[in-house]
């Protein structure tokens, strides 16, 4: 399974053999879509691949669905407000007496051909988004300023973002000279039989359950304008049906896994418990 960086110091990576990143498992993906065969002709073209839709639809398995298919090693950014451009290019480190310089995941993934997911890139800092710029343009390099150089990108290389359009505001945004250099590819829950197959088989239950598990997502999703800020996630109703799998009752396991999730007000939990019951 790929590696997540952001737990670690950015060294590790450099450490560590692109082996390590390697997907060597199947993962499950079910693809509502042409979305496989985009990104395939995406990578073949050399074209920076960016991923809009909701959270919990899927963004994420799909990348390492297509890091298996593709035989690419995938190193996984998890952005957030404190990550600094040091943190993807990687910084000079006191290792046995001796300062090292230790390549950052984007720097590894760049030298290795690697495919480099930089996932929720919203919540990561402006100044620090800007250094892939040259990354996802023609000229497919990475600027190192404190080593003086300049690499150029593996030929298998590939930038993969993504990022919840549901969050937009005027600090939530993609900027135009970041989002006009990706091709994008928009996810969104799939249909009812397909996302009742993929609850039954990632949560190990029965397609029946599943089906009851989805019909509350739908309606969950239907009240969104209601004043929950998400709709309940294809993640949060596999959740729910391995604690059934587990013994858990289908009304405790949707209140706990699916609605407390949701939200902490108490008019609005009064009301998806209610809908709870109506499937139940």
């Amino acid at each position: 399974m790929q590696k997540e960086d952001t737990a670690r110091n950015p060294g590790e990576v450099a450490e560590n053999t692109m082996e390590d990143f390697y997907i060597r498992d199947e993962p499950y993906y079910k693809a509502s879509g042409h979305e496989i065969s985009l990104f395939k002709t995406a990578y073949d073209a050399k074209i920076p691949v960016m991923l809009k839709g909701p959270t919990g639809c899927g963004k994420t398995r799909f990348v390492e669905h297509m890091a298996y298919v593709l035989n690419r090693p995938l190193i996984t950014v998890s952005c957030h407000e404190d990550l600094f451009a040091s943190d993807l290019i990687g910084r000079y480190l006191l290792k046995h007496d001796e300062t090292v310089w230790m390549d950052g995941p984007l720097t590894s993934a760049v030298r290795h051909g690697a495919i480099c997911y930089l996932d929720e890139i919203v919540e990561a800092r402006k100044d620090t988004t800007v250094v892939i710029h040259p990354l996802t343009d023609n000229r497919r390099t990475l600027s190192i300023d404190k080593k003086g150089e300049t690499l150029s990108a593996h030929p298998n290389f590939l930038m993969v973002i993504s990022y919840n359009p549901g969050y937009q505001s005027v600090l939530k945004d993609l900027k135009q000279s970041t989002r006009q250099r990706f091709m994008s590819i928009s996810f969104t829950y799939t249909d009812s039989e397909k996302e009742s197959e993929i609850v039954s088989v990632e949560g190990g239950v029965g397609l029946d359950t599943a089906r009851q598990l989805v019909a509350l997502a739908h309606k969950i999703r239907n009240i969104r304008e209601h004043g929950l800020t998400e709709g309940a996630s294809t993640r949060l109703l596999i959740y729910a049906a391995d604690l059934i799998r587990r013994g858990v009752s289908f009304e405790d396991a949707c209140r706990n896994a699916v609605c407390l999730p949701l939200t902490d007000d108490d008019r609005l939990l009064e009301t998806l418990y209610d809908l709870v019951e109506d499937i139940a």
